[in-house]
């Protein structure tokens, strides 16, 4: 076994250990119950049920319920990446294309399939002297 293997795998189990101890003490002792719990009290999407609809109507909804001086900060995050989200475009109900800026600033979109699309909204205080931003909702013409 070369030097840089031998190396590179205590440092694995040294890292592995703690990490794993750490992970394990944040876990509640009956997390398998409150998971299957979760998931049976969640009820499922009934068949025909449009996602996506319910999606728009839901930020819509948040978005009327605001003060004057607050906004709803709609955020998407997969993996590295998080976006705040500016407009959610619906070209078609099975698919939401989100528009809006990422941690560096940069213009960026995201095309998703409605059913995977996960969104996290807080409700926040406006900056002082700055109009709050509304998210733009675009939903599918009827009959498209």
């Amino acid at each position: 076994m070369a030097l840089g293997e031998f190396t590179k795998q205590i440092a694995q189990q040294a890292l592995k250990a703690p990490v794993k101890d750490m992970l394990d003490s944040l876990r509640p002792p009956d997390a398998a119950q409150v998971s299957e719990a979760v998931k049976n009290a969640r009820p499922a999407a009934a068949p025909g049920e449009n996602i996506c609809a319910t999606i728009l109507g839901q930020i819509q909804a948040m978005q009327r319920a605001l003060k004057e001086d607050e906004e709803l900060v709609v955020l998407f995050h997969n993996g590295m990446e998080t976006m705040r989200v500016m407009e959610v475009y619906v070209p078609a109900w099975s698919v939401a294309v989100l528009t809006g800026i990422d941690t560096e600033r940069n213009l960026t979109r995201v095309i998703t399939a409605s059913e995977r699309l996960e969104l996290i909204c807080k409700v926040m205080k406006a900056q002082p002297g700055a109009k709050p931003v509304k998210v733009n909702l675009v939903a599918p013409k009827p009959g498209a």
